[in-house]
């Protein structure tokens, strides 16, 4: 009876501890989706407030262009009861009306264009994003000749970009991610995972194309 409490009893402890341990590595992966798709949120949001200001500064432009026109609009009457009142010919005062708004027209247009030219050059800095860690791992993996790891490759986002979060977890999920697109492979060396970058398809076509030759 002894010996049946003492089985019963390890495999109820063996049972207890791989269910801690499968618990523990979940809340691992879930912090680590969690942490990844903060950074995805973040980077949408730094996006929104770069369209934001790019419409704002588009719909400031016509009404720039309004405000610069309307004052030259509103003196054309003056020269015009002028003329009427030195020419009383009726043809003259038609010539005169024909041929007196085109160079108004002109330097109407002149102020419009010049300051919307202004706001479109004011807009285009705002365009500059920074890259998302999906893209720093992408472009670092393919510049790479040799197999790197997830903390490898957190070390060095992590110098180069000191600004950025590059938590190992975090980098681990946006590996697998890009696994899962096809576009990085995954490989094992005993208990270590070593990512590489998936081969550009125009890239794989010039190698057949380059042993053939």
């Amino acid at each position: 009876m002894s010996e049946n409490t003492t089985e019963l009893t390890s495999q109820y402890t063996a049972q207890v501890s791989a269910d801690l341990e499968r618990n523990a590595k979940e809340q691992e992966r879930i912090g680590a989706e969690i942490a990844a798709l903060q950074e995805q949120l973040a980077a949408h949001q730094r996006d929104h407030a770069v369209l934001v200001g790019i419409q704002q500064a588009i719909a400031a432009a016509p009404a720039a262009a309004e405000s610069s026109v309307l004052p030259d609009s509103a003196a054309v009457p003056a020269p015009r009861s002028a003329k009427k009142q030195a020419e009383p010919s009726a043809g003259k005062h038609a010539r005169q009306k024909k041929t007196a708004p085109a160079p108004r027209r002109s330097a109407a247009g002149k102020p419009a264009a010049k300051k919307a030219s202004t706001k479109s050059d004011k807009a285009e800095p705002a365009t500059t994003a920074q890259p998302t860690l999906v893209d720093l791992i992408r472009g670092h993996l393919t510049e790479q000749s040799e197999p790197r790891s997830a903390a490898e490759i957190a070390a060095t986002l992590g110098q180069a970009h000191p600004d950025r979060s590059a938590k190992t977890t975090v980098v681990r999920t946006t590996l697998e991610g890009l696994v899962a697109k096809s576009q990085a492979q995954r490989s094992k060396q005993g208990s270590s995972v070593f990512y590489t970058a998936t081969a550009v398809p125009e890239q794989a076509a010039e190698q057949p194309a380059a042993a053939g030759a």
